[in-house]
Protein backbone atom coordinates (compact mmCIF):
# COMPACT_ATOMS: atom_id res chain seq x y z
CA UNK A 1 0.00 0.00 0.00
CA UNK A 2 1.16 3.53 -0.52
CA UNK A 3 2.30 5.24 2.17
CA UNK A 4 0.16 7.78 2.83
CA UNK A 5 2.47 10.53 4.44
CA UNK A 6 4.68 10.39 1.28
CA UNK A 7 1.52 11.00 -0.99
CA UNK A 8 0.31 14.04 1.13
CA UNK A 9 3.99 15.63 0.53
CA UNK A 10 4.19 14.89 -3.16
CA UNK A 11 0.75 16.91 -2.98
CA UNK A 12 2.42 19.42 -1.04
CA UNK A 13 5.05 19.61 -3.76
CA UNK A 14 3.20 19.65 -6.83
CA UNK A 15 0.82 22.21 -5.75
CA UNK A 16 3.06 24.78 -3.11
CA UNK A 17 6.40 25.92 -4.66
CA UNK A 18 8.61 26.62 -1.84
CA UNK A 19 7.85 30.27 -1.12
CA UNK A 20 4.31 29.32 -0.27
CA UNK A 21 5.45 26.31 1.60
CA UNK A 22 7.59 28.26 3.78
CA UNK A 23 4.96 30.96 4.40
CA UNK A 24 2.47 27.86 5.26
CA UNK A 25 4.93 27.25 7.55
CA UNK A 26 5.33 30.17 8.96
CA UNK A 27 1.13 30.78 9.39
CA UNK A 28 1.03 27.90 11.36
CA UNK A 29 4.16 28.11 13.60
CA UNK A 30 2.59 31.79 14.33
CA UNK A 31 -0.99 30.54 15.40
CA UNK A 32 0.00 29.61 19.14
CA UNK A 33 0.13 31.79 21.95
CA UNK A 34 3.97 32.66 23.86
CA UNK A 35 7.11 30.98 23.44
CA UNK A 36 10.05 31.30 25.07
CA UNK A 37 12.89 33.83 24.99
CA UNK A 38 16.01 31.58 23.93
CA UNK A 39 17.49 32.79 21.01
CA UNK A 40 18.10 30.36 18.21
CA UNK A 41 19.03 32.10 14.96
CA UNK A 42 18.58 34.87 12.07
CA UNK A 43 16.27 34.26 9.02
CA UNK A 44 14.96 36.09 5.80
CA UNK A 45 11.96 38.05 7.04
CA UNK A 46 8.80 36.08 5.26
CA UNK A 47 5.38 37.83 5.17
CA UNK A 48 3.22 36.89 8.16
CA UNK A 49 6.15 37.12 10.56
CA UNK A 50 5.63 39.97 13.48
CA UNK A 51 7.36 42.81 12.70
CA UNK A 52 8.56 43.12 16.63
CA UNK A 53 10.65 40.07 15.80
CA UNK A 54 13.04 42.03 12.83
CA UNK A 55 16.76 42.33 14.28
CA UNK A 56 17.14 46.21 12.92
CA UNK A 57 20.97 46.16 13.78
CA UNK A 58 21.24 42.31 11.83
CA UNK A 59 18.86 43.75 9.01
CA UNK A 60 20.80 47.13 8.68
CA UNK A 61 24.50 44.59 8.72
CA UNK A 62 22.96 42.61 5.74
CA UNK A 63 20.88 45.10 3.90
CA UNK A 64 18.23 42.29 4.11
CA UNK A 65 15.25 42.00 6.57
CA UNK A 66 15.99 39.33 9.34
CA UNK A 67 13.76 37.81 12.00
CA UNK A 68 14.95 36.42 14.86
CA UNK A 69 13.83 32.67 15.79
CA UNK A 70 13.48 31.35 19.07
CA UNK A 71 13.72 27.73 20.43
CA UNK A 72 9.50 27.08 21.75
CA UNK A 73 8.64 27.13 24.90
CA UNK A 74 6.92 24.23 25.03
CA UNK A 75 5.16 21.42 22.51
CA UNK A 76 1.60 22.09 21.57
CA UNK A 77 -1.11 19.45 20.83
CA UNK A 78 -2.84 19.21 18.15
CA UNK A 79 -5.81 17.28 17.84
CA UNK A 80 -7.45 16.44 14.70
CA UNK A 81 -11.35 15.71 14.92
CA UNK A 82 -12.19 13.91 11.71
CA UNK A 83 -15.95 12.77 10.76
CA UNK A 84 -15.62 9.38 9.64
CA UNK A 85 -18.64 8.62 8.99
CA UNK A 86 -20.14 7.34 5.40
CA UNK A 87 -20.75 10.71 4.37
CA UNK A 88 -17.46 11.25 3.96
CA UNK A 89 -17.31 8.35 1.79
CA UNK A 90 -19.14 10.25 -0.66
CA UNK A 91 -18.14 12.48 -3.97
CA UNK A 92 -16.45 15.84 -3.37
CA UNK A 93 -17.09 18.79 -5.55
CA UNK A 94 -13.58 18.07 -7.66
CA UNK A 95 -15.18 14.47 -8.37
CA UNK A 96 -12.37 13.20 -6.14
CA UNK A 97 -13.19 11.27 -2.66
CA UNK A 98 -13.68 13.08 0.57
CA UNK A 99 -11.68 10.44 2.34
CA UNK A 100 -8.72 11.55 0.02
CA UNK A 101 -9.55 15.31 1.08
CA UNK A 102 -9.83 14.82 4.34
CA UNK A 103 -6.96 12.43 4.51
CA UNK A 104 -4.81 15.08 2.53
CA UNK A 105 -6.32 18.04 5.15
CA UNK A 106 -5.31 16.19 8.35
CA UNK A 107 -1.64 14.94 6.73
CA UNK A 108 -0.83 18.31 5.54
CA UNK A 109 -1.61 19.95 9.24
CA UNK A 110 -0.23 17.10 10.96
CA UNK A 111 2.85 17.47 9.19
CA UNK A 112 3.70 21.02 9.67
CA UNK A 113 2.65 20.19 13.36
CA UNK A 114 5.18 17.71 13.92
CA UNK A 115 7.64 19.66 11.45
CA UNK A 116 7.36 22.45 14.40
CA UNK A 117 7.98 19.65 17.24
CA UNK A 118 4.14 19.46 18.34
CA UNK A 119 2.36 16.58 19.07
CA UNK A 120 -0.29 15.41 16.70
CA UNK A 121 -3.45 13.54 18.22
CA UNK A 122 -6.63 11.74 16.40
CA UNK A 123 -10.50 11.76 17.36
CA UNK A 124 -12.82 10.22 14.89
CA UNK A 125 -16.29 8.78 14.99
CA UNK A 126 -19.37 8.54 13.64
CA UNK A 127 -22.96 7.71 15.06
CA UNK A 128 -22.05 4.62 16.40
CA UNK A 129 -18.15 4.42 17.49
CA UNK A 130 -15.16 6.70 18.40
CA UNK A 131 -11.94 6.40 17.71
CA UNK A 132 -9.05 7.77 19.24
CA UNK A 133 -4.80 7.69 18.92
CA UNK A 134 -2.95 9.11 21.36
CA UNK A 135 -0.50 11.81 20.70
CA UNK A 136 2.82 11.46 19.39
CA UNK A 137 5.16 13.37 17.42
CA UNK A 138 7.08 11.33 14.69
CA UNK A 139 5.80 11.25 11.11
CA UNK A 140 5.33 7.69 11.74
CA UNK A 141 2.78 8.46 14.06
CA UNK A 142 1.13 10.68 11.12
CA UNK A 143 1.27 7.66 8.50
CA UNK A 144 -0.45 5.22 11.40
CA UNK A 145 -3.04 7.81 11.99
CA UNK A 146 -4.18 8.71 8.32
CA UNK A 147 -3.98 4.79 7.45
CA UNK A 148 -6.40 4.73 10.64
CA UNK A 149 -8.81 7.30 9.00
CA UNK A 150 -8.45 5.92 5.37
CA UNK A 151 -10.06 2.11 6.84
CA UNK A 152 -12.61 3.85 9.02
CA UNK A 153 -14.85 5.81 5.94
CA UNK A 154 -16.56 3.19 3.97
CA UNK A 155 -19.75 4.06 2.31
CA UNK A 156 -21.47 0.81 3.99
CA UNK A 157 -19.86 2.42 7.29
CA UNK A 158 -22.33 4.39 10.00
CA UNK A 159 -23.86 7.72 9.80
CA UNK A 160 -22.06 10.42 10.34
CA UNK A 161 -22.86 12.19 13.83
CA UNK A 162 -20.13 15.14 14.39
CA UNK A 163 -22.17 16.27 17.33
CA UNK A 164 -21.32 13.35 19.08
CA UNK A 165 -17.54 13.30 18.37
CA UNK A 166 -17.44 16.51 19.52
CA UNK A 167 -19.24 16.41 22.64
CA UNK A 168 -16.55 13.38 23.31
CA UNK A 169 -13.69 15.76 22.32
CA UNK A 170 -14.87 18.28 25.34
CA UNK A 171 -14.91 15.48 28.00
CA UNK A 172 -11.43 14.35 27.18
CA UNK A 173 -9.05 17.28 26.43
CA UNK A 174 -8.38 18.95 29.36
CA UNK A 175 -5.10 20.57 27.96
CA UNK A 176 -5.40 23.79 26.01
CA UNK A 177 -4.97 22.40 22.31
CA UNK A 178 -5.38 23.54 18.51
CA UNK A 179 -7.89 21.54 17.32
CA UNK A 180 -8.73 20.81 14.00
CA UNK A 181 -12.20 19.82 12.60
CA UNK A 182 -12.67 18.01 9.14
CA UNK A 183 -15.93 17.50 8.50
CA UNK A 184 -19.03 17.07 6.02
CA UNK A 185 -20.18 19.94 3.83
CA UNK A 186 -22.87 19.77 6.71
CA UNK A 187 -25.69 22.03 8.37
CA UNK A 188 -25.28 23.79 11.35
CA UNK A 189 -27.44 22.63 14.05
CA UNK A 190 -27.99 24.13 17.34
CA UNK A 191 -25.91 20.79 19.46
CA UNK A 192 -23.38 21.26 16.82
CA UNK A 193 -23.15 25.22 18.20
CA UNK A 194 -23.43 24.05 22.10
CA UNK A 195 -20.10 21.64 21.73
CA UNK A 196 -18.24 23.96 19.27
CA UNK A 197 -18.69 26.88 21.59
CA UNK A 198 -17.76 24.94 24.99
CA UNK A 199 -14.30 23.45 22.99
CA UNK A 200 -13.28 27.28 21.67
CA UNK A 201 -13.73 28.16 25.50
CA UNK A 202 -10.91 26.18 26.43
CA UNK A 203 -9.16 25.59 23.20
CA UNK A 204 -8.12 27.05 19.17
CA UNK A 205 -10.36 26.19 16.98
CA UNK A 206 -10.20 25.81 13.64
CA UNK A 207 -13.12 24.38 10.88
CA UNK A 208 -12.29 22.08 7.18
CA UNK A 209 -15.51 21.31 5.28
CA UNK A 210 -14.87 19.25 2.64
CA UNK A 211 -16.99 20.40 -0.29
CA UNK A 212 -20.16 18.30 -1.75
CA UNK A 213 -20.44 17.14 -5.23
CA UNK A 214 -23.14 19.06 -7.16
CA UNK A 215 -25.94 16.59 -7.22
CA UNK A 216 -27.40 18.14 -10.52
CA UNK A 217 -24.52 16.84 -12.01
CA UNK A 218 -24.12 19.78 -14.49
CA UNK A 219 -20.08 19.59 -14.84
CA UNK A 220 -20.39 15.99 -15.54
CA UNK A 221 -21.81 12.93 -17.55
CA UNK A 222 -25.19 11.89 -17.46
CA UNK A 223 -24.89 9.07 -14.92
CA UNK A 224 -26.77 9.53 -11.72
CA UNK A 225 -25.60 9.94 -8.52
CA UNK A 226 -26.63 8.86 -5.54
CA UNK A 227 -26.89 9.60 -1.89
CA UNK A 228 -24.64 7.81 0.21
CA UNK A 229 -27.46 8.18 3.39
CA UNK A 230 -30.50 6.88 1.01
CA UNK A 231 -29.38 5.47 -1.97
CA UNK A 232 -31.86 7.57 -3.88
CA UNK A 233 -30.19 10.23 -7.07
CA UNK A 234 -32.20 12.60 -9.03
CA UNK A 235 -33.27 11.25 -12.44
CA UNK A 236 -31.55 13.23 -15.29
CA UNK A 237 -34.59 14.75 -16.53
CA UNK A 238 -35.38 16.09 -13.42
CA UNK A 239 -32.07 17.98 -12.95
CA UNK A 240 -31.87 19.13 -16.16
CA UNK A 241 -35.30 21.17 -14.47
CA UNK A 242 -34.33 24.55 -14.38
CA UNK A 243 -36.25 25.65 -11.64
CA UNK A 244 -35.18 22.83 -9.40
CA UNK A 245 -31.43 23.68 -9.78
CA UNK A 246 -32.57 27.05 -8.52
CA UNK A 247 -34.06 25.90 -5.82
CA UNK A 248 -31.23 23.68 -4.91
CA UNK A 249 -28.69 26.27 -5.34
CA UNK A 250 -30.62 28.87 -2.89
CA UNK A 251 -31.41 25.72 -0.41
CA UNK A 252 -27.09 24.89 -0.85
CA UNK A 253 -26.08 28.61 -0.37
CA UNK A 254 -28.31 29.24 2.38
CA UNK A 255 -26.83 25.93 4.67
CA UNK A 256 -23.14 26.98 3.60
CA UNK A 257 -23.79 30.68 4.76
CA UNK A 258 -25.85 29.56 7.97
CA UNK A 259 -22.72 27.19 8.42
CA UNK A 260 -20.24 30.14 8.03
CA UNK A 261 -21.64 32.75 10.11
CA UNK A 262 -22.60 29.94 12.78
CA UNK A 263 -18.51 29.31 13.12
CA UNK A 264 -17.63 32.84 12.34
CA UNK A 265 -19.72 34.02 15.48
CA UNK A 266 -17.59 31.59 17.49
CA UNK A 267 -14.62 33.22 16.42
CA UNK A 268 -13.76 29.87 14.93
CA UNK A 269 -11.66 30.65 11.43
CA UNK A 270 -13.07 28.14 8.71
CA UNK A 271 -12.20 27.22 5.34
CA UNK A 272 -14.06 24.90 2.39
CA UNK A 273 -11.99 22.43 0.54
CA UNK A 274 -13.80 21.07 -3.19
CA UNK A 275 -10.26 19.36 -4.57
CA UNK A 276 -6.71 18.62 -3.93
CA UNK A 277 -5.83 21.27 -6.57
CA UNK A 278 -6.92 24.44 -4.02
CA UNK A 279 -6.04 22.64 -0.73
CA UNK A 280 -2.71 24.12 0.30
CA UNK A 281 -3.94 27.39 -0.83
CA UNK A 282 -7.38 26.73 1.46
CA UNK A 283 -5.53 25.32 4.40
CA UNK A 284 -2.67 28.39 3.95
CA UNK A 285 -5.80 30.94 4.02
CA UNK A 286 -7.57 28.97 7.32
CA UNK A 287 -3.83 29.72 9.26
CA UNK A 288 -3.70 33.75 7.90
CA UNK A 289 -7.27 34.04 8.69
CA UNK A 290 -6.98 32.35 12.54
CA UNK A 291 -3.62 34.16 13.21
CA UNK A 292 -5.36 37.91 12.14
CA UNK A 293 -8.69 37.05 14.29
CA UNK A 294 -6.41 36.33 17.68
CA UNK A 295 -4.57 39.47 17.24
Amino acid sequence: MERRLRKVRTTMSIHAHRRTLELLDGEYASIHHGRSHDFDDLREYQPGDEVKDIDWKATARSHVPLVKRYIASRQHTVLLVVDSGRNMAATAESGESKRELAILVAGVLGYLAIRHGDRVALLMGDAERREDMPEGGSEAHLERMLRRIDAAVALDGPHSHLEAVLEHAVRRMRRRSLIVVIADDLAYTHDLDVHLGRLHARHEVLWVSIGDADLMARARDERQLVGVDTGIGLPAFLRRDRGLRRAFDAAIAERRARLEEGVRSLGIASVRVSSSETAIGSLFRLLERHRRARR
